[in-house]
């Protein structure tokens, strides 16, 4: 059978659409693991069966050594879970078995996927029937295409994170961050090389942003090193297929788990750190942890961990490192507990570089509105802070959903950032401007974008001041006129009809 175009626009879409059917009575976080699973199957076994070609085409190969996929970074897929016997299976009572068995046979051909994939498309309420259609929609399309089979496969799965996330809602939160908010810390920070962290990496957003930053300037991916840590066990499982099937390699540590209690990378100095921690987290654990190392700048309070991630963060930095991460606006202002003092001291470190207030509804988890914050050991302005209101930035995708456009938005931003650190920005009042930290200090410590961009001033409309406030006066005794006639009219329709007012 004739394989399908999976180059043209709107794939994702009907991938989507296709498994979307096996939804049936299952919600989304029950059904997640199958759709995600499949697609990484299907992955790994086209590109199993491409260099499966390739070496039966040369007679000195042997196709069915381990090690010659190895060295490739292929993923061995053993004859019992390749997709031809899936394929075969999608129209009995034993699909969900076949997949299960080839998921674990997979697990136990390669290492790095130990514990990781989904084995549980045999459970009686996900209907076959469906799960067989949907076999065999997968079996008709390849996935993969000569342009370039990792983005490909990885928009999909990306794709459908996101699909999960709208549905999930408040929950989504847990795994996954908006694309466009990811790729804003990202093309501000450039992470070209070194070691890259995350230390509540969700489904691995964060990693895959990088990475595509990497590769759309031509640079080499092999130079940096990717760390994380993730503490729900679906989303740190959900976060090794997703950096997999971009063709990365990862240190997500020996398991999930507590960053605060169980640090899996304790020695770890990173060059940039990106993350979206979990927004004012309460009952962290705070009173088990008051003499903890990482509190150089004050113990967080028991009831907000918002400055718990930041100092984690820095402890985990390099001397030259670079932190960018999302936090809830509260961050910026709260004097709770120990929060005032913390700012007050991590900014007198001169860690803070930059603030920038983004718009409402880019969440689908969340309408809490958020900053972005940027902290670096190595200031290219000491002294001072960039702060940018990006508040009326983004164009509504959905009804209750905003995005950041790429040019219009995220490069505005990035593009204004790097000018401040080449000294060269020229303060835009109502979005952008560079404070001094006296200045800051002066605002007792508090950090709001909108106290020092001021509002943007209105553009001239060229009619004179008085002859427009003699316009409006009039329309507004017109207004006042209509109202009282409006009010006469209907108490005579009232009295009329025998209504005493």
């Amino acid at each position: 059978m004739a394989k399908k175009d999976t180059t043209s626009i709107g794939f994702e879409d009907k991938i989507w659409k296709a498994a979307d059917v096996l939804r049936g009575n299952l919600n989304a976080s029950e059904y997640e693991g199958v759709v995600l699973g499949l697609i990484f199957l299907k992955y790994i076994s086209d590109k199993f069966e491409e260099k499966f070609s390739e070496l039966s085409a040369d007679e000195y190969a042997d196709e069915e050594d381990k090690d010659e996929y190895t060295a490739d970074n292929v993923f061995f897929v053993p004859k019992n879970a390749r997709w031809s016997v899936i394929s075969a299976a999608a129209h009995t009572p034993q699909v969900g078995t076949a997949i299960d068995d080839a998921m674990l046979a997979i697990e136990q051909e390669n290492p790095r996927l130990k514990g990781i994939l989904p084995k549980n498309f045999a459970r009686p309420e996900l209907d076959k029937r469906r799960l067989g259609d949907v076999v065999d929609l997968f079996s008709n399309i390849q996935m993969h295409s000569s342009a370039d089979e990792k983005d490909l496969l990885g928009r999909t799965y990306e794709y459908c994170l996101q699909k999960f996330a709208s549905m999930e809602g408040k929950n989504a939160g847990e795994f996954y961050t908006p694309s466009c908010i990811v790729r804003t810390i990202v093309e501000i920070l450039q992470p070209y090389e070194g070691r890259v962290y995350d230390p509540c990496c969700g489904s691995g957003g964060m990693f895959v942003q990088s990475a595509k930053f990497i590769s759309s300037h031509q640079r080499d991916l092999s130079r940096i090193s990717i760390y994380g840590q993730e503490a729900n066990p679906s989303t740190w499982k959900m976060a090794h297929m997703n950096i997999a099937i971009r063709g990365l390699e990862a240190n997500l540590g020996k398991s999930y788990a507590d960053t605060f209690f169980d640090d899996q990378h304790p020695s770890l100095k990173a060059d940039y750190i990106m993350a979206n921690p979990p927004f004012n987290l309460s009952d962290w654990g705070q009173p088990a942890l008051t003499g903890d190392v990482r509190w150089q700048y004050g113990v967080p309070p028991s009831g907000n961990a918002n400055f718990a991630w930041m100092q984690h963060m820095i402890h985990h930095l390099s001397p030259k490192g670079k932190i960018g991460l999302v936090l809830a606006n509260g961050a910026l202002s709260s004097q709770s507990g120990t929060e005032g003092d913390i700012r007050k001291a991590i900014i007198e470190a001169d860690l803070v570089e930059g603030i920038i207030a983004l718009p409402n509804q880019l969440f689908y988890s969340t309408g809490i509105p958020v900053s972005l914050w940027f902290l670096s050991r190595e200031k290219k302005q000491p002294g001072k802070t960039l702060f940018i209101d990006a508040r009326s930035m983004g164009e509504m995708v959905s009804r209750k959903v905003r995005e950041l456009r790429p040019v219009e938005d995220i490069a505005k931003i990035a593009d204004t950032f790097h000018a401040f650190q080449n000294g060269t920005l020229a303060d835009e009042k109502g979005f952008c401007a560079v404070v001094t930290t006296e200045d800051i200090a002066k605002q007792d410590y508090i950090l709001t974008p909108g106290r020092f961009v001021g509002i943007a001033d209105q553009e001239d409309d060229g009619e004179p001041f008085e002859e427009k406030m003699n316009r409006l006066t009039t329309e507004l005794s017109d207004l006042f006129k209509k109202g009282h006639e409006l009010e006469d009219e209907i108490k005579k329709q009232l009295a009329a009809i025998g209504y005493k007012i």
